[in-house]
């Protein structure tokens, strides 16, 4: 590619009313207002100020942003250029969506959070985004130190990650042929433990994804922080099964070395693991199983007895070996977790290590509207934490109507192809026309998603 004329012979000048950079939103807050965001912020949302006033137009206004790419509260000036204010109406400027996000207190929060979920158990059946039919659904819980920089923040301090930030946890939902979806969110203090009040959260996803109309059988995973006898009471008390990663403690070792040398059994994966002790990849290993009671240390109707799903692999360096472990340990490295998980061991196995996969949406959302929390209050980046979710979700949703490639499309890559789409706004007979690029290479999909949430077809 070069340039077709010499310098001096373009020119440019922002000058046309009827430009919208992003006329993928179309499709995008027709969605939401069909799956009534509006309607259950509106209803549930109550912050009583007069910066609080229309909080169903002002997270409509946040979502829309994010949607698009905007990762702080200026960024929604993109909405206020060109022609958006003929194809939306109701956008707010920065400046009082700060304020706005500023009023909120922590009951706000848990009313914008119960929103929230009242609207992705509207978007799950609507678009499919987890799919009729599957035999279980996976809950995944991971907490991820979002680093923010100087101290003016509430609630940013030093955690276990030696990083001034703050603490979020987030479940995701996902089946084995749907991409993950956020169904419970929650902000702590940068020095929060990452398996701390998890139950409760836990709690919330599950009553989320039923809510959505899931009667199949849920699978809670996670890893050794959270690793808890209340979690577990609460997964079993909602109904739930439960696949948590142990730490390798001395009660844990004992047990793995109670199993006969016979019962170990070879695996292999179809993708290699990638074991930072041993510095090297791992495609091969052994799995055993053998029963184990936990939390004996707590009151007896805390114990749980379940099965310790152990996978060993060779050790090839022999400086990781652990002090004071015996010969099983030094000559094999050992990785354990606990479940109630009827399957067999060959599938229960490596269907607990694909509770990886949360990893893509913190991906995704380090790469959205999580690249910052934008406020110094607390409660306002709770707030945004909570719209970033409904943000990434409804992004997932869209997706999903578009077709099979946007359905396992990355959020960056669906906000490139479906909804930052330049359009020139045309009127005729009190109706409005999108004139999109021509030879647009994803017009079928935006075609599918357009048609989906109610729009007469695309023409080209």
């Amino acid at each position: 590619m070069q340039s077709s004329h010499v310098a001096s012979r373009v020119s440019a000048s922002f000058s046309d009313p009827n430009l919208i950079a992003s006329a993928g939103l179309v499709p995008l807050v027709r969605l939401a207002e069909r799956c009534e965001l509006a309607v259950l912020v509106r209803r549930h949302v109550k912050l009583g100020v007069s910066t609080g006033a229309n909080p169903a137009g002002k997270a409509m206004t946040l979502v829309a942003a994010m949607c698009a790419g905007a990762d702080s509260i200026e960024d929604v000036d993109m909405l206020r250029t060109g022609g958006f204010g003929r194809v939306f109406a109701g956008i707010y400027a920065p400046s009082t969506l700060g304020s706005f996000l500023r009023s909120f207190a922590h009951g706000h929060v848990r009313q914008l959070q119960g929103a929230a979920r009242r609207f992705t158990a509207n978007l799950i059946p609507h678009t499919g985004l987890i799919p009729p039919g599957e035999p279980i659904v996976y809950l995944d819980i991971d907490s991820k130190v979002k680093q923010v920089y100087g101290p003016a923040k509430q609630g940013a301090c030093f955690g276990y990650t030696k990083v001034r930030g703050l603490h979020f946890q987030i479940v995701t939902a996902c089946t084995p042929r749907s991409r993950p979806i956020v169904v419970a969110t929650r902000l702590r203090k940068g020095s929060a433990g990452s398996g701390k009040s998890a139950e409760t959260l836990i709690a919330e996803a599950i009553r989320a994804v039923r809510e959505a109309g899931v009667t199949t059988m849920i699978l809670v995973r996670a890893d050794s922080a959270f690793f808890s006898a209340k979690v577990v009471k609460a997964i079993r008390a909602a109904g739930a099964l439960f696949s948590i990663t142990v730490a390798n403690t001395k009660r844990v070792r004992a047990a793995i070395s109670q199993i006969p040398e016979t019962a170990w059994r070879p695996i292999k994966y179809r993708d290699a693991v990638w074991d930072p002790d041993e510095a090297r990849w791992v495609s091969e290993a052994e799995i055993a199983e053998v029963d184990y009671t936990a939390f004996t240390a707590k009151r007896r109707n805390l114990h749980v007895t379940a099965r310790l799903i152990v996978r060993r692999v060779k050790r090839l360096n022999a400086t990781s070996v652990p002090e004071g472990q015996g010969e099983l340990f030094a000559a094999y490295r050992h990785h354990a977790f606990l479940t109630d998980n009827p399957l067999i061991i060959e599938q229960a196995e490596p269907m607990h290590r694909a509770h990886a996969v949360i990893e893509q949406v913190f991906a995704d959302l380090n790469n959205g509207p999580l690249a910052h929390l934008p406020s110094g209050r607390f409660n306002a980046n709770a707030a945004w934490l909570a719209l970033a979710a409904i943000a990434y979700n409804l992004t997932r949703a869209a997706g999903t109507l578009a077709g099979a490639f946007h359905a396992k499309a990355t959020g960056s890559t669906i906000r490139r192809t479906l909804i930052n789409i330049p359009a020139r706004i045309a009127t005729s007979a009190r109706r409005i026309h999108l004139h999109l690029p021509e030879h647009w290479p994803w017009a079928a999909d935006l075609t599918d998603l357009w048609t989906a949430t109610g729009h007469r077809p695309l023409t080209t």
